[in-house]
This record gives structure tokens, sequence and C-alpha cells, in this order.
């Protein structure tokens, strides 16, 4: 690697990581927009995004093929930890994904917050650690894509853990905030210990953690299937796969554009990545695979179905994350990893647009539940035609992107079930393509249902006068929308297509075929319209009631995530409470008791030879008297025994 290439991989995560580091220095802003402080974290959190996403697109023109500069970090008796940079046609791909979301996130933030018409304090408090939080999250998610060492990449990882946790509680006026930080902390910690385990393992196992150096060591079979489903492990926790899944849909207490960062392209994208980074040890893990395809398909459709009876925009988007990001390792567990990461930059870019342009909805009406909105369509065309855009990209409409990456993970899948390519048993790939084919119909559903509730029929806020917002907000959700539109046509691209090859398929030599322009398109079109229409019915029959009122019993059920948060309480929260509870209860009455019970001992002792010692003189001469009587008594009694 060039000297000129290494500095720019390094600018990548780097310059974030300086704006971040100085802006944690400034303090915080008092006076709103004139206060220097604020100034000073706009402009270093702004400049850090955009050198980060300048480099990533010099490397774009620059990298070809793989390159790597590392060098001995620690040296542990022969076990070597190396400081060091990988770079491909992948990582530079993704990295360009996540400077470019950063960037939009930060300006958008500018914007939004600020004091608006329905707040009645300021809500850009403590807007120089946000911005400096922004930008450490980005530059660990950067660290994780451009790593050549695992624990380089774990430490990304965690930093990702600790910036999501200080970002999702960053709001303190909201009381959910604070718990919904703390939670999504612990239930992706769960995960990361798994995570941090597997990386011992191979790294041990390997005697180097350089990345090229596991996927060129000849693992056991067992050795390597542990180590692969303790990967897993952490991949659920950061990518909200199921079963810990649940941190997820309760992270929207954060700010809008947080949510939008976390859910587009770094903390749920950093799972997959890890996952398509080390997809060779994966393909000789089948057993590891097929527990990852069961993971994908209950993902994807209860993603789908919670998303359809939510009433808050924000949690609708987000459960609509968790269904997407199980297509994207669906896609991994039947071999296919390059059109996981082809859905991995369309859903960046769609998703980015649609928490932003929600953002903008959110900042003129002053409420995030659809209930509350309705005919917004006229005085707001700009985020209308935006969240069009970003609806259909969703539910896979074409030409827009979501429609050719979608597509991409339905006839892998398809490819798996009926011919038995891929590395594991052809049932996974049954399983997640019949979930795939269900799932487009839902989300058409929900994402019909989600634009008509908000944009369509009467406003059911008359007070309120929404209109676009400023240009700070609108700027970012414009230039989102092209991507968001027009990215899934790269797959066309030759050039485009051999930049997501993953080493598997560089060893192979053949081609990567990221589009399917075949018969199978029609099953998952008709699906698509089959859920829309089905979604505009319920609507059209009373446009002031919810399209989820025909789900009957199971709205609530739906709702609720199939209740699986509140067995997770039952099962986990509260048994580790009462284990907690128990614990301390111990320690009070019996270490401290202990400890403290001896000290008042002593101090009561001492206290009573204290009084002895302060008696009269009449008082103390019968004291000795009777001690001399007691010793004289012992004396003489041994001597009789004697």
């Amino acid at each position: 690697m060039s000297t000129s290439t290494v500095w720019l991989a390094a600018a990548l995560p780097g310059a974030p990581l300086v704006a971040g580091l100085v802006g944690l220095l400034l303090p915080p802003a008092s006076s709103g927009d004139r206060a220097p402080a604020r100034r000073s974290a706009v402009a270093l959190g702004v400049a850090g995004a955009a050198v980060a996403l300048l480099a990533a697109l010099v490397l774009l023109v620059r990298v070809d093929g793989p390159v790597e500069a590392a060098t001995t970090w620690v040296d542990l008796g022969g076990l070597r930890v190396t400081l060091g940079l990988r770079l491909d046609g992948v990582a530079v791909l993704v990295a360009t994904a996540v400077a470019a979301v950063a960037l939009a996130v930060q300006v958008y933030s500018t914007g939004y917050l600020r004091r608006g018409p329905h707040d009645d304090v300021d809500v850009d408090h403590r807007y120089p650690p946000y911005a400096a939080q922004l930008s450490l999250f980005t530059a660990a998610m950067l660290t994780v894509v451009v790593s050549g060492d695992l624990i380089m990449l774990l430490v990304g990882w965690e930093v990702m853990g600790i910036c999501s946790y200080l970002l999702i509680a960053h709001d303190r006026r909201l009381p959910e905030a604070p718990g919904a930080a703390v939670k999504a902390f612990l239930v992706t910690r769960v995960g990361d210990v798994g995570f941090l385990l597997g990386i011992a393992l191979l790294g041990v196992g390997a005697g180097s953690f350089r990345i090229a150096d596991v996927l060129a060591h000849d693992y056991g079979t067992g050795t390597l299937t542990a180590a692969c489903l303790l990967l897993l492990a952490g991949v659920a926790g950061k990518s909200a796969q199921f079963p810990l899944h649940t941190w997820l849909p309760d992270a929207m207490a954060g700010p809008t554009p947080v949510s939008a960062l976390i859910h587009a392209a770094t903390m749920v994208a950093a799972g997959v990545y890890a996952v398509a980074r080390l997809f060779p040890l994966f393909e000789r893990a089948p057993a590891a695979l097929a527990v990852l395809g069961v993971m994908a398909s209950v993902t994807i459709l209860l993603g789908a179905f919670a998303a359809t009876a939510q009433d808050d925009i924000k949690r609708v988007l987000a459960w609509s994350t968790v269904s997407q990001i199980g297509y994207m390792t669906g896609a991994l567990a039947v071999g296919a990893p390059a059109v996981a990461l082809f859905h991995l930059l369309t859903h960046a870019a769609f998703k980015a647009l649609l928490f932003l342009a929600a953002g903008a909805v959110i900042h003129a009406v002053g409420t995030t539940l659809m209930s509350r909105m309705g005919g917004l369509r006229a005085g707001m065309p700009v985020t209308f035609w935006c969240m069009v855009v970003g609806l259909g990209a969703l539910a896979g409409v074409p030409p827009l992107s979501g429609f050719w990456s979608k597509d991409g993970v339905l006839a892998a899948a398809e490819a798996a079930a009926l011919d038995g390519t891929g590395p594991t048993a052809p049932w996974v790939g049954w399983l997640v393509w019949l979930a795939g084919l269900l799932g487009v119909a839902v989300t058409a559903w929900y994402a019909t249902r989600l634009l008509l509730r908000t944009f369509f029929g009467a406003t059911r806020m008359p007070l309120v006068r929404p209109h676009d917002p400023p240009a700070s907000l609108r700027l970012p959700v414009l230039l989102l929308a092209v991507p968001a539109a027009l990215l899934g046509l790269a797959a066309f691209v030759p050039w485009f297509a051999d930049r997501l090859r993953v080493p598997a398929d560089a060893a192979t030599g053949e081609a990567v075929e990221l589009v399917h322009l075949a018969p199978n398109l029609i099953l998952p079109f008709v699906l698509l319209l089959v859920g829309a229409g089905v979604g505009w019915a319920g609507w059209r029959r009373d446009p002031a009631a919810d399209p989820a009122r025909y789900l009957g019993p199971l709205r609530p059920v739906f709702a609720r995530a199939f209740r699986l948060d509140d067995i997770q309480h039952a099962l986990v929260v509260r048994p580790t409470g009462a284990l907690a509870r128990a614990v301390r209860t111990g320690d009070e009455l019996g270490v401290d008791g202990l400890v403290e019970g001896s000290g008042r001992a002593a101090v009561e002792l001492g206290g009573g030879l204290a009084a002895l010692h302060r008696a009269a003189l009449p008082r103390a001469a019968a004291g000795v008297l009777a001690g001399a009587l007691l010793i004289g008594l012992a004396v003489a009694l041994i001597g009789v025994t004697s």
C-alpha cells in the first residue's frame, strides 16, 4: 500500500475521531445559535465527516483489489496483535456509505436540534457533546470497516456501543431516554460477550488476530463452528436480530438524526459487515450458517409484523430496520455475501432518507404519532415526495434501489432452495425464501399505511400549519433521495459489482451477479401489489380510521412484537434483579454486617473497659481484690488437682 493510500485510509476513521475528541473539550452551548461553542461543534462535526467522505471517494477510485498495511502492536508470547488497515472494494464502498450518511446527519442536526415552534425550551442544549459523540460514533464504525485486525475491529465495535448509549440518552428531558439507553447498552453487551470469546478463539487458534492470518488458518471443524456461533451472538446484538432485537425500537427515544445514523449505516450494519468480512470462515461452518438462516427468517417476519401495528412513525421505521437487516443476514446464510452487502448499501440510503424525512414531519407537527398526523401532503410537498421514494425503496417498488437489492436476496434464497446452491442445506434456503416473500407483502402493507396515515386524508391537528423544513434539514433529505432512487441501477455496472466481491468470490473467480432479470421477479412484484392494495383498500373504506384495525385480535400482539420483550423481562430481567437484590442483602447483612458488627463489639468492649478504668478508687480497689481472690482460687484448685 502506497504512503498516500495509507494516509487516506487512516483519515477515514482519523478525521471524525479527532473532531470528536476535540469536540468533547468544548463547553456546553448556553446561548443558542450565537454560542461560540455551538458554532465550533458544528464546524468540527461537519468537517470530520466531510474529510472522511472525501477520503472514501478518493479511495473508491484508487483501490482496485485488496491492499493492507500493518505493524505489530503487541506481541504476547507469539500471539500478535497488529495495528493495521485492510482495504478492498467492499470496505471502500461501505466506508463511503457510512461517511455520506454521517455527513448528512451532521448537517441535518444543525437545524433539527434547534428551538422550533412547538418547543417550550431550547432543544439544542448540550449540542457540543452531541456533535462530538456523533463524530466518535462515525469513527468507530469506520474503524470496524477498515480494520485489518480483529482486536482493532473489536475496539471500534465496543466504542459504538458506548456512543449509542450516550446518544440515545442525549435528551434528558424525555423520561424514557435513560432506560432505553441502558437497555440498548446491556442487551448488546450480552451479545458482545460471545463476540469477544469468538475473536479470542480465532486469534489463539491462528496465533494472530490479523484478519488475513485468521482467514488463512486451518481450524478444526468443532473449533470453527464454536467460534462462528459465538460471533453470531455479537451480530444478533449489534444488528438487532432475534432474540437480541428488543433494544432497537426503544432506541427511538434518541434524537431522530441519531436514529438515522444507527439504523442506516453504522451500528446495525456492523454485524452484517463483520460476517461478510469473515465469510470464508462461515462457509466452512455450515451449522453456524444454518443458525444464521433461522435467525434471519424469524427476524424478517418478526420485524415486519411488529411494524404493522405501531402508531409511532419512528417505531414503524425501527421495526422495518429489524426486518430489513434480516434480509441481509438471510442472504449471508444462503451463501450470497455480495448480495447482502448490496442490500446493506441500498438500505443505508433509503433508511437514512426515511428517518430524516420523518424527522422533518416531527419537526413540523410536534408529534411522532401517526394518529395525530394526516393531510400533510399539501403543506410539505418536498418531504412527501422524498418519503414516497424512501417507502417505495423499502417496499421494493421498481425501479427504486430496494427493488434490485431485495430481489437479489430472494433470488439467492430461491437458488439455494431449489438448486441446492450455497454452503448450507436446501431447507435453509426454503426458510429464507418463504420468509422473504411473505415479508415483501407485509412490508408493502405497512409502508402504504404509513404514507396514507401521515400525508393523506383530513388533518387531525387543525391548529398546526405544517410546512417543509428549512434548508439545513431539506438539503440532506433531497440529496439522500438520489441514491435511494438510483443506487440499485449501479448493480448493472461491472465496476460496482466487482467491488462487492468478498474473498470467497475472489477465490472462485466467478462474476458477482447482483441483479436477476428473470421470471422469478414476477412473484415478489405481485406480492408487493397485493400488500399495497390491501393497505390502500383498508384505508379507502374509512380514511379517518387506521387500517391496522383489520388485524383484529392480532393487533395488540403485533404492537407488542409478540410480547417477546415481556418474556425477556420475565425470564431474564426479573430473575437477574432478584439475584442482584439477594446478593446486595447478603453483602449488607453478611459481609458488611460481620465487619460492622465486629467493629461495634470492639467499641462496646473498649467502652466497658474504659468505664472500669475510670472507676472511683473504692470500686477499683474492690475490683483488684476480686481479681486477686479469683487468681488465688484458681491456683488453689490447680494445686489440689495436681
